[in-house]
Parts: C-alpha cells; sequence; structure tokens
C-alpha cells in the first residue's frame, strides 16, 4: 500500500513538472520557429510549424538594424546596471536596520512596505507623472531610474532573512573594536550578503529590462528607446511584422539566458537560504 501511495505521489509528481515545463516551453518554441519564417509563411502556417529554412536570418537582421536594437541594449544596460545597483543598496539598508535595530515604528515601516505592494501601481500613475514632471526628468534616463530605484518588500525580505542566520555577535566585536554602524554594514554585513544580492539583482533586473510600459510613458524620444520599446515600431495600424518582433524577442531573450544560467546556483541558493531563519 506505502509502494503504490509512493509511486502514485511520484507519478503525479513528475506529470505536474512535464505539465509545467511544457507550458513554459512551447510560446517559447513558437517564437523560435516564427523568427525564422517568411511574411506569408508566418500568416499561412500554424504556430507549431517548423520553418522551411532555419537560416533565414533576415527577421534578425531587420530587427537588429531597423530597430536600433544596439542603441536599446545601451539605454537598457545603462538603465537597468544604474537602477539596480541603487535599489540593492537601499533594500539592504533598510532590512539591515528593521533587523538589527528595535525602534518605535519599525512594525508600522514593515507593514506600510506591505500596504505599498497592494495598492495597484496603475492607480498612482498620474501622481507619479506629475512628480517626474515637476523634477523636469521626462524624456531622460534619469526617470525610469528614480522610479526603479524604490525598493520593495521582496528585496527586504530576503535581505532580512539573510540578516537572521548572520550573529549580532559580529556587530557587537566590531562595535568593541571602534567599528561605527556604517563600517559594520558595508565592510562586515554586506559582504556576508552576496547571494542575497545575486538573487534581488537577478529579480529586479529582470523586471526592469522587461518593462515596457515605464521607458515607452516617460521616455518618448526614438534616441532614448529601450529594447522593448524597439519592438513596438513594427507594429503599426495597418499591420504588423510579427515574424519580426518574434526575431527581436529572440535576441532580448539570449542575455537574459546566459546571465541566468551562469547565477543561477546563487538564485536557488538565495531563495533557498532566504527562505529559512
Amino acid at each position: 500500500m506505502y509502494k503504490l501511495k509512493y509511486g502514485t505521489a511520484a507519478v503525479f509528481k513528475y506529470a505536474t513538472l512535464l505539465l509545467g515545463a511544457f507550458a513554459a516551453l512551447v510560446p517559447i518554441a513558437v517564437v523560435l520557429f516564427a523568427s525564422f519564417k517568411t511574411n506569408k509563411e508566418y500568416s499561412t502556417t500554424s504556430p507549431l510549424t517548423l520553418p522551411e529554412n532555419w537560416f533565414n536570418f533576415s527577421n534578425y537582421t531587420k530587427a537588429f538594424i531597423n530597430g536600433k536594437m544596439l542603441l536599446g541594449f545601451g539605454n537598457t544596460i545603462f538603465i537597468v546596471v544604474m537602477s539596480i545597483i541603487g535599489a540593492t543598496l537601499i533594500g539592504a539598508m533598510i532590512a539591515y536596520v528593521l533587523n538589527r535595530f528595535r525602534f518605535r515604528g519599525r512594525n508600522i515601516l514593515i507593514v506600510a512596505f506591505l500596504l505599498a505592494t497592494l495598492i495597484p501601481s496603475v492607480t498612482t500613475q498620474v501622481a507619479t507623472f506629475r512628480i517626474i514632471d515637476s523634477l523636469n526628468l521626462m524624456d531622460t534616463r534619469f526617470a525610469p531610474i528614480l522610479l526603479y530605484l524604490g525598493t520593495d518588500i521582496i528585496a527586504v525580505y530576503i535581505f532580512m532573512q539573510f540578516l537572521n542566520s548572520i550573529s549580532d555577535s559580529l556587530d557587537e566585536s566590531a562595535m568593541l573594536d571602534g567599528a561605527s554602524y556604517f563600517t559594520i554594514f558595508w565592510r562586515i554585513i554586506l559582504p556576508l550578503l552576496a547571494p542575497a544580492i545575486v538573487t534581488v539583482i537577478i529579480v529586479k533586473g529582470v523586471n526592469i529590462y522587461n518593462d515596457f510600459y515605464t521607458p515607452f510613458l516617460y521616455m518618448p524620444s526614438e534616441n532614448l528607446q529601450v529594447l522593448s520599446t524597439a519592438l513596438f515600431k513594427f507594429k503599426g495600424p495597418y499591420g504588423s511584422q510579427w515574424e519580426v518582433i518574434c526575431a527581436g524577442i529572440m535576441i532580448t531573450i539570449i542575455p537574459i539566458m546566459i546571465i541566468f544560467l551562469s547565477l543561477q546556483k546563487y538564485i536557488y541558493n538565495g531563495f533557498a537560504q532566504g527562505s529559512v531563519k
């Protein structure tokens, strides 16, 4: 009876994993197939039909050159790097203060972070737009950077859980040697948060990398386009070049895939260690 239950559970587990992998990979396969098809072939074949010519790179060339994706890569990298550096440092400092210090209003701050995640962002867009406009940051790279610098409860939670595993005796020993709180954080705590930092960088970096709404709204100029807005020019009122858009999507996926595969052990360790005290 035990073996039957164990076997049924194993079959259900692997069937669920296969179903999840299928649901995740099919859309990518559809985009990959479409990126090698001609316009006529795309409109006359089903999404899962293999392309006739796997060496048809004209869509990739058109997406990269006409879409000015090199310019988009430059703007995207600048915004992503500046945003995640600032957001990671701010999130780590907030978590350090909330974890190590006991003060009046500490729980209120934690609840405020939670409440902020429950408020739909669309309801605050008018106020946010007016603030950015009053700061004269419209149509500059610093408009989305300022918006992305705001940390979130997920980053704070990951950092706080890692800080729970770092003994307070390290802080006390450093203070006995005359170190300030800033020195303790910068030279002792921050290096020990490396796995959590990598996790937060990947999670937040992917969100910024894929974001379309913020750059499209706050950076309308063509010379400030990012990767997500670069693909938008192939969509028009008289028709969309979906095969070219699919090629551009595949180009944008490659950097994220390389980064994820090279840092996946840090991501898994970050979530696993951050989930337990």
